[in-house]
């Protein structure tokens, strides 16, 4: 019968969230995209929105397993305590459907992906398209960070 795990990777975001969707036993890409929330609503409203997005996709591929990238803070602390409640909200989602999330840190997804902890976004969406046979680089990068998640996560469990 095969391993049938369904992987949903996560680039969290406040504005924009990556999400990608792999058959983790043999790598084939199930679906891809980046949602946006409205700059003009108010954070409760924008955190709604998110919750209400993770878990169409949730409902649409019914992930066997959930990863999603660790924040990375920057300079922008404001910023990164946005996208740390965004996260929230995505992970309590993930946790509703799966029962546990997996986390990887930046640098990890790059090195698992490209063999190279510091590699450049593109190095990462030119190996995400060559590991899952794509036509084409996946669009936004968002998205291709997304599917970078999906295949450290299921490289790191041996799917």
């Amino acid at each position: 019968m095969g391993n049938d795990k369904i992987i949903l990777g996560i680039d969290p975001g406040y504005g924009r969230v990556g999400w990608g969707v792999i058959k983790g036993d043999d790598m084939v890409c199930l679906g891809y995209g980046c949602f946006e929330t409205d700059k003009s609503e108010e954070i409760a409203q924008r955190l709604a929105m998110i919750n209400n997005e993770m878990r169409g996709i949730i409902k649409k591929f019914n992930p066997t397993d959930i990863a999603i990238e660790e924040l990375f803070w920057g300079r922008n602390v404001t910023t990164g305590i946005k996208v740390s409640m965004a996260r929230g909200v995505i992970m309590v989602a993930a946790v509703e459907h799966t029962g546990r999330i997996y986390e990887y840190k930046p640098n990890a997804i790059k090195q698992t992906v490209t063999s190279y902890g510091k590699a450049d976004k593109s190095q990462v969406q030119f190996m995400v398209q060559k590991i899952l046979g794509l036509k084409e680089i996946p669009k936004p990068d968002d998205a291709a960070d997304a599917l970078a998640v999906a295949i450290t996560h299921s490289m790191n469990h041996g799917f």
